[in-house]
């Protein structure tokens, strides 16, 4: 829509996974080397986590890239939420390994016969596991046991494990020990910092076709893009994207910080839900509700007291009752 406008070929902040829009921090550079190296000599277990919207699955997706072109043949679980048995199938079924009616141990069996197969003609196989901070503790002991598919040189199949950084706190725990122990390289990936976050914008203006010479965004608004998404990159995209956008909607050649400012406001940014308070204010609403029930009920007695002045009073109602209160 913006794009004509702009003077762009392609929409500079898809958030979908494009290798070709990869901006390379030192972070990045070096959790790609850490990946591409673990694999390709064949350490065994590599561990990526870093914080929702930091570019993991980008960085993925331009490891395996590379990969593709090395003769590594990839299994990739992106669904956590699997019985040890669903996952053991799953990998088999990404391998075109035959997978149905086989048992756990069948399908092990057969994973080690094809593995091999692939090792005496000098091939690498990977197991890729993205979202693995939300596996169970039985399938994670289940990639731990894949570990010991290997020869008395290397192993046989290299895992690329993926997650946020409760992933960590999973692997750090007494549980997965075992596990922790056959990690050969671990790296994390942090939010961009201003510096980054400024030239985060101009690659992926320029990779878009932007004029050589055209702000697009003001050195202003790329601050607030900053403040409100924090140099998480996910984030970065949505607000410059609505930012795009509304600034097309607007005919301003260049985005401004106020432009920034309304698309944060829009997309609630900085908003937070605290359930704590929410508790808080329902008891008060609900102690306001019933001091108004205990105001009408005062009201009204009062009135029925003027008309029947022999009625008994509240107080002495409520005191006839007061074994049940």
């Amino acid at each position: 829509m913006y794009k004509s406008f702009y003077k762009l070929r392609l929409n500079p902040f898809e958030i979908t996974p494009d290798p070709s829009f990869m901006f390379p921090t030192t972070r990045h550079n070096e959790a790609l080397a850490a990946l591409y190296y673990g694999v390709t000599s064949r350490k065994g277990m590599v561990v990526l986590t870093g914080e929702v919207g930091t570019g993991k699955t980008l960085l993925l997706r331009a490891v395996l890239q590379f990969l593709g072109r090395c003769d590594v043949e990839f299994a990739f679980v992106f669904n956590p939420s699997l019985s040890p048995l669903e996952f053991m199938r799953y990998i088999a079924g990404d391998f075109r390994l035959p997978f149905e009616d086989k048992s756990k141990d069948q399908l092990i069996q057969s994973l080690n016969t094809f593995l091999l197969a692939r090792h005496k003609k000098n091939q690498t196989t990977l197991l890729v596991v993205d979202e693995a901070h939300h596996l169970s503790a039985e399938v994670l002991e289940e990639v731990r046991l894949l570990t010991n598919l290997e020869t008395s040189q290397q192993k046989l199949l290299q895992i690329i494990l993926v997650g946020q950084p409760e992933l960590d706190e999973m692997l750090d725990s007494h549980e997965l020990r075992q596990l922790k122990q056959r990690i050969a390289l671990r790296c994390h990936l942090d939010p961009l910092s201003f510096e980054e976050t400024e030239k985060y914008i101009e690659r992926r203006l320029q990779v878009a076709g932007a004029p050589a010479k055209a702000e697009m965004f003001s050195a202003a608004a790329v601050s607030r893009v900053f403040r409100h998404s924090q140099g998480i990159p996910r984030l970065i995209n949505t607000v410059c994207e609505n930012a795009l956008l509304s600034g097309y909607a607007k005919r301003a050649k260049t985005i401004t910080p106020e432009i920034v400012d309304e698309v944060a406001a829009d997309m609630r940014l900085g908003v937070v839900s605290d359930g704590s308070k929410k508790n808080s204010a329902a008891k008060e609403h609900d102690l306001n509700d019933l001091l108004r029930a205990m105001r009408t009920l005062l009201e009204l007695h009062e009135r029925t007291q003027e008309e029947n002045p022999k009625e008994p009073s509240l107080l002495q109602r409520l005191s006839e009752h007061e074994p049940y209160i």
